[in-house]
């Protein structure tokens, strides 16, 4: 597997006016197609057993499948090995990485080495934390807070600006409790290069509210950044 072959490592020219915006844990193709052509320019798809938002393989080649190219296809694992990162991103159709859980940083570099986008999870309130960042050869970092049963933030809000040290330093995903009546809020005090939405547009775990995600993607769209974007997905 090399660069050309991973779709996913193609970037577009040009610093993005606003954030990116992944939409995650997706579990239904037409709903990851809606988010699509309202405009998010990743989705997620969770390959963690546990959660609700889980996806099969058979899953995750659907939802692929009828998604445009121009939009990031990203597989969230959580303590996952690299023979099996590397074969769902074979068989699924993915063509980025999140890694959510407390992997080795020599996982991080044995992913990019293959030419693979690898955005590695660092917790406000966990391990790794954010100042582990040095010891991640990561092509961005995700910042959230955790607390709760699982590996995500489980839909809590926290104090977004202690994310702000990485800004500008790497590209910066923000998560954990973003909802379209608070993300202009997070915007301006983590300044990130891309947002990850998940239970804050949905109706139910897995299940998307495509008002919600419309509605998320318009205040992201009407709050310009202070300070110019790196370009993380596709």
């Amino acid at each position: 597997m090399n660069s050309q072959q991973m779709s996913g490592t193609v970037r577009k020219r040009g610093a993005p006016p606003f954030p990116q915006v992944k939409v995650c844990g997706l579990k239904s193709p037409g709903e990851a197609a809606e988010c699509a052509r309202l405009g998010a320019d990743a989705v997620g798809l969770v390959f963690y057993p546990p959660s609700p938002r889980f996806v099969t393989d058979e899953q995750a080649r659907e939802i692929c499948g009828d998604l445009p190219g121009s939009v990031t296809r990203v597989g969230v694992f959580v303590q996952e090995g690299y023979d099996s990162i590397l074969r769902r991103i074979e068989s699924c159709g993915i063509n980025a990485v999140q890694l959510h859980g407390g992997e080795d940083p020599e996982l991080v570099r044995h992913l990019t080495r293959e030419g693979i986008l690898v955005i590695k999870t660092l917790f406000a309130n966990g391990t790794p934390g954010i100042e582990d960042s040095a010891s991640y050869a990561a092509s961005a970092f995700l910042i959230e807070c955790r607390g709760g049963p699982l590996p995500g933030g489980n839909a809590r809000t926290w104090d977004w600006s202690r994310a702000a040290p990485l800004a500008g330093r790497y590209p910066l995903v923000l998560a954990g409790g973003l909802a379209p009546e608070n993300v202009s809020d997070a915007m301006s005090r983590a300044l990130p290069d891309a947002l990850d939405v998940s239970s804050g547009v949905e109706i139910s775990p897995g299940r998307k509210d495509l008002q919600k995600v419309r509605e998320f993607l318009e205040a992201v769209r009407s709050t310009p950044s202070s300070r110019t974007l790196r370009r993380i997905f596709s």
